[in-house]
């Protein structure tokens, strides 16, 4: 695709990426052209990605970018202060930490889409998808599992680097599964929108990832 330098940022330039960021949730990003993406932010113009982005795929790693520092913002700041208290204290803690710092405070629960963008990326895209990360903004994901090293039964570290796979394939599904009811916003979703699921899906997880090894 072809791209030139991205325009300043704007309110119109940020509307676009919340809706690209829908669309690619609900369609992953090859189902998605940014004729769609502008028809559906409103503008006649279809360029207008181009416009301010360069490209489709630069506006998909914005979005990578974005959601992955807001969650690495957020995971650190947790655990800067559970550790400034001495924890965390299991692996049910960490866990539940890696999923409350998962959701945007600011976003309406029914509104939330990045958890389906990013695991829906992360298994057509993989390889797009962590050069775009370029190994950064998961700073405060390596500091989690530093500590369920820690809080784990004894096994091979092999074997927790295997559970640690189960636990980021877990984690996305459910967060994404989550999204995915929740912007049905045509009938009540009494599980999701409780909030002793997600600590129940926590316990859930952590169960996984204390099982014992033989």
């Amino acid at each position: 695709m072809a791209s030139t330098a991205p325009k300043p940022r704007s309110d119109a330039a940020e509307h676009l990426k919340a809706v690209a960021l829908r669309l690619f949730a609900e369609k992953g990003i090859d189902g998605v052209t940014v004729r769609q993406i502008a028809e559906a932010a409103g503008q006649k113009n279809h360029a207008v990605v181009g416009y301010y982005f360069g490209s489709k795929e630069a506006l998909v790693r914005e979005l990578i970018v974005d959601g992955a520092r807001a969650i690495d913002v957020r995971r650190i700041a947790w655990l800067d202060a559970c550790e400034a208290n001495g924890g965390p204290h299991n692996v049910t803690e960490v866990i539940e930490g890696m999923i409350e710092t998962s959701l945007d405070p600011e976003a309406n629960p029914g509104d939330e889409s990045f958890s389906r963008f990013f695991t829906l990326l992360g298994l057509s895209h993989r390889a797009f998808f962590m050069e775009a990360l370029e190994g950064r903004w998961n700073t405060g994901y390596q500091r989690c599992l530093d500590h369920l090293r820690r809080l784990m039964p004894e096994m091979p570290a092999a074997k927790k680097n295997e559970r640690f796979v189960f636990l980021g394939s877990t984690l996305g599904a459910i967060l994404a599964s989550r999204e995915s009811e929740l912007s049905n916003k045509s009938r009540p979703h009494r599980m999701w929108q409780s909030g002793a699921t997600l600590k129940h899906a926590a316990k859930v997880i952590a169960a996984m990832i204390e099982a014992p090894f033989r």
